[in-house]
């Protein structure tokens, strides 16, 4: 039988980031298209970090845009299910729902800067596998947006324009990877929650919940 503790801190199991699992031809392209960007990083020198042949890479990813792929997967994935936990962590609040989803959100775009900085390396994806990729962002983008609505339905938010609305915040949100670095004066924690109240005064709502920690 769980414990009120234990059930606790698996619904605040979203706000703990542990230290990403990659394969060591994932982890190699993640550092080459940080550094140099994805046109910049060839085959051979994600084949020379890792310490296998061309050949070998090619057994694992039919290309290099096949590991540009499987990354974005890996990280629209992660953000996806982090975002669902913490939203059902705000229960039946859309003013708790918001400001949890978007703190899980920044979390991981300044705990995984590396990870969510490769969204814009998509551009480089064909159209199929953009589409691909698309189709997973897409669950963040509705998810953010159903609390916009229900919020505004219930006159909790007030928004003129919620499908705008909805973009401008997740706009804000991925836009970290190009300005935070974790050396910095702000903590992940600390930008995730000014990251939150700032969401909910976008939809005209004052922060007046209390935090779980």
């Amino acid at each position: 039988m769980a414990t009120k503790d234990s059930a606790k801190d698996a619904t605040a199991s979203w706000r703990r980031i542990e230290p990403l699992e990659l394969t060591p031809i994932l982890e190699a392209a993640l550092e080459g298209f940080y550094d140099n960007g994805f046109h910049g990083t060839s085959v051979r020198e994600i084949a020379r970090r890792v310490g296998v042949t061309i050949p070998a890479l090619y057994y694992h990813h039919q290309s290099k845009e096949g590991i540009l792929l499987a990354l974005l997967e890996v990280s629209t994935s992660d953000v996806l299910a982090r975002a669902h936990t913490a939203y059902a962590d705000g229960g039946d609040d859309p003013r708790q729902q918001l400001a949890n989803v978007v703190e899980a959100i920044v979390l991981r775009m300044t705990t995984r800067s590396r990870l969510a900085a490769l969204e814009g390396e998509v551009r480089y994806l064909s159209p199929e596998n953009r589409q691909r990729y698309r189709v997973v962002r897409k669950g963040v983008e509705e998810l953010v947006l159903g609390i916009v609505t229900e919020g505004a339905e219930r006159g909790v938010f007030s928004v003129a324009d919620i499908p705008e609305t909805t973009r401008a915040l997740l706009a804000m949100c991925q836009s970290i990877p190009r300005w935070y670095h974790a050396e910095g004066e702000l903590t992940p924690a600390e930008v995730a929650q000014k990251y939150a109240v700032i969401a909910l005064n976008t939809v005209g709502c004052k922060p007046s919940r209390k935090r779980a920690r």
